[in-house]
């Protein structure tokens, strides 16, 4: 199967030297001293315009292999709560990413809920928006893409479990991208403290308290289920902080404090 680009042209350039330029701008902005190998990492999914930043910051921090885990949610289409995609390609203006059949059949057995379908991914923009990126930074990887419409504990739980022990059982390094923003479209001071309540759960790999904290004040992440699972995940692999890389609001890039999306970049290593 190929999954031809849904949001090219609206979320990130639709032009592969355009493209290629402002995913340039967003990780060399701030090149660290030494890159670090992490178990997964949480970057947001914006438009590039407004969340490229905190992605670039992420991603330009950690050292990318070549298999890669990326775990979204699933905004709109109809489909499975908990979709795989197992063979074929995605298209960007930068080229086709390869899906990894062999990683894919892993994961399948490991997360008995998750199943093929082409659907749940048609035309989801969390996972799409990140491959561009990839594709920049780590030309030739291999992915697994998870798409997540639940938000049922147990079976997070479940796929979180299931995660760990495919990172556990391989040979090579495999990284989790997990795709989410943070709060939604409330004033830029109420964003902040709302987000601040998430981070810290995220900070400390707290996946009942992170479920909990936005559940109980209104935290409108909507990526809540991938970073509940991937916090299972890192938990089971023993890793105990999540470091933040970046932080921001749609507001300091439009200027619009009155209804803004906050976007927050983390690694766990």
């Amino acid at each position: 199967m190929l999954r031809l680009p849904a949001v090219a042209g609206q979320f990130y350039p639709a032009n592969p030297r355009e493209l290629s330029r402002l995913i340039r701008q967003f990780t060399e902005a701030e090149v660290p001293a030494e890159k670090v190998h992490a178990r997964a990492c949480i970057v947001p999914h914006a438009g590039y315009v407004y969340s490229g930043g905190v992605a670039g910051a992420v991603f330009s921090r950690v050292v990318l292999p070549g298999k890669i885990i990326v775990v979204g949610v699933r905004h709109s289409p109809p489909g499975a709560d908990l979709a795989i995609l197992s063979k074929g390609a995605w298209r960007t203006p930068l080229g086709d990413a390869v899906l990894d059949e062999d990683l894919a059949r892993k994961v399948r057995e490991a997360c008995p809920g998750l199943r093929e379908d082409s659907v749940a991914h048609s035309r989801e923009h969390s996972l799409e928006v990140q491959i561009p990126f990839l594709q920049a930074l780590q030309p030739g990887f291999m992915f697994v893409p998870i798409a997540v419409g639940t938000l049922r504990f147990a079976e997070l739980q479940e796929l979180g479990m299931g995660l760990a022990r495919v990172l556990t059982e391989s040979q090579e390094e495999i990284l989790i991208v997990t795709s989410s923003d943070m709060n939604h479209y409330e004033d830029d001071e109420t964003t902040r403290r709302k987000d601040a309540q998430a981070i810290e759960k995220l900070e400390a790999v707290d996946a009942r308290g992170l479920y909990d904290v936005c559940r109980l004040e209104g935290i409108s992440m909507c990526g809540l289920g991938p970073a509940v699972a991937t916090l299972t995940a890192m938990t089971e692999l023993g890793v105990t902080r999540g470091e933040v890389v970046r932080y921001a609001t749609s507001g300091d890039l439009s200027g619009d404090r009155d209804a803004v999306v906050g976007y927050a970049g983390m690694i766990f290593r």
